[in-house]
């Protein structure tokens, strides 16, 4: 029997799954000032990053709505579901209020939603990991609590080049971001296991954060010779080269992938952010 694994836009995957036709992208809107984009495949990243550094507001997201959910949801197969953390996104809950339509007149219809406590790259593992238990033959039942048990053991990690967004959305202080900009100084953050955002350390530049991070990395890494290592870039190939480089130094990850965001994740990440999940 075939089967579907949704995807709301934060999910950053490879081109092979975005081609893989058992993935389908719910999206997410976006708003900066009344300026609209739809995170689907025609999101103008640079359009995008251009307008939001230019206004002094900060950028909103709307999730997908339930009726969004339902219409992919319909049809023969296991349904997967994975979305951004419910604490950073309405996603998850739009999901779970389809689900629950869905199944009053569909019963028997079996779908999981995974929130991902997590993002970006994040979610493409939770994705990319379902995909491989069904393909080992593993029943619902068992990839759902595998998957869980998956999420349980992975970490996400950021460092962002411009903190203007965290700014402007009232996260950190304009004082607190005018002295990290003086001082060129760029916080390393990670997703906590409940998904919320901590930090964990700074370095001054981006390199030696990066370096920092990695180091954090190879500390805290669980059975990583089993996990592959995801890294999403906002706009920022090279970087993300360089990150790869410095873990992979430190840490025998079986596997790794580069991507470049897509629009939820550009946003939180702006230009230059580096995103990784392990």
């Amino acid at each position: 029997m075939g089967y579907k694994i949704l995807v709301d836009s934060c999910t950053d995957l490879p081109a092979p799954l975005k081609e893989d036709s058992s993935f389908k992208i719910i999206p997410l809107s976006l708003m900066v000032d009344d300026k609209v984009f739809v995170d689907n495949g025609s999101f103008d990243q640079k359009e995008f990053l251009r307008i939001m550094n230019e206004s002094s507001n900060s950028p909103k997201s709307a999730c997908p709505s339930p009726d969004d959910y339902m219409k992919e949801i319909s049809g023969d197969g296991d349904t997967f579901i994975v979305t951004i953390s419910s604490e950073l996104s309405g996603s998850y809950n739009s999901a779970e209020l389809a689900k629950r339509l869905y199944l009053e007149e569909n019963p028997h219809k079996k779908i999981a939603i995974l929130d991902s406590h997590s993002a970006s790259v994040g979610q493409t593992l939770l994705a990319m990991k379902i995909k491989e238990l069904i393909s080992e033959g593993h029943i619902f039942e068992d990839v759902v609590n595998a998957v869980k048990n998956f999420r349980s053991e992975m970490k996400t990690k950021f460092v962002l080049e411009n903190l203007d967004n965290l700014r402007k959305n009232g996260r950190l202080s304009h004082l607190k971001a005018l002295v990290a900009s003086v001082l060129n100084i760029k916080p390393i953050m990670a997703g906590t296991p409940e998904g919320t955002i901590t930090k964990l350390d700074q370095a001054r530049g981006i390199n030696k954060a990066l370096v920092t991070m990695a180091n954090i990395i190879k500390s805290d890494a669980i059975k990583p010779k089993e996990k592959i290592l995801g890294i999403a870039h906002c706009n920022c190939l090279e970087r993300a080269k360089f990150v790869r480089d410095e873990i992979l130094s430190r840490v025998p990850f079986k596997d790794s992938f580069i991507v470049d965001t897509a629009g939820v994740s550009t946003m939180y990440a702006n230009e230059g952010g580096i995103i990784v999940a392990y």
